[in-house]
């Protein structure tokens, strides 16, 4: 991952506290002596390049909308495909292999139950194979941090 000196910084110095304010890159950008524009293409940039995936926040699960981790059969020979088609789903958060017969498993995020739904029947038909909502048993804090 070949990332400049300012795209680190930016990763690093806004994966926390980014703030919530009406224009929030404007803040960013003074924050880093920069102008908006090359914070939001930076970004853009970054997402492009599949460095991140998102920008957003992350909240307690089920309280706004609708979430549910997924888990999936795929064969292992498929694996790679299927993972790609269903990160390629904007509701998806990220994705990962387990050592399991549910052996792809994924967050969807989704305005309420319903169109949660939609979504996992839109992964099902563009993958062929079944998806299976986990309920939340307990739920736990994880940092979400990762320094670049």
């Amino acid at each position: 991952m070949d990332l400049s000196p300012f795209e680190k910084e930016l990763i690093n110095g806004w994966q926390k506290g980014f703030p919530l304010v009406p224009q929030p890159y404007a803040q960013i950008a003074s924050e880093m002596n920069v102008e908006e524009v090359q914070v939001i293409s930076t970004l853009a940039s970054l997402r492009q390049r599949g460095i991140l995936s998102r920008v957003g926040a992350v909240v307690t699960p089920n309280s706004v909308g609708a979430s549910s981790l997924v888990a999936m059969s795929v064969p292992e020979a498929e694996l790679e495909q299927i993972a790609e088609i269903v990160c390629a789903e904007p509701s998806v958060n990220h994705n990962y292999e387990r050592e399991n017969d549910l052996n792809l498993w994924f967050v969807v995020t989704a305005a309420d139950g319903d169109d949660l739904d939609r979504i996992l029947a839109r992964i099902e038909n563009n993958t062929g194979y079944k998806t299976i909502k986990l309920q939340l048993e307990k739920a736990f804090h994880i940092d979400l941090g990762f320094s670049i």
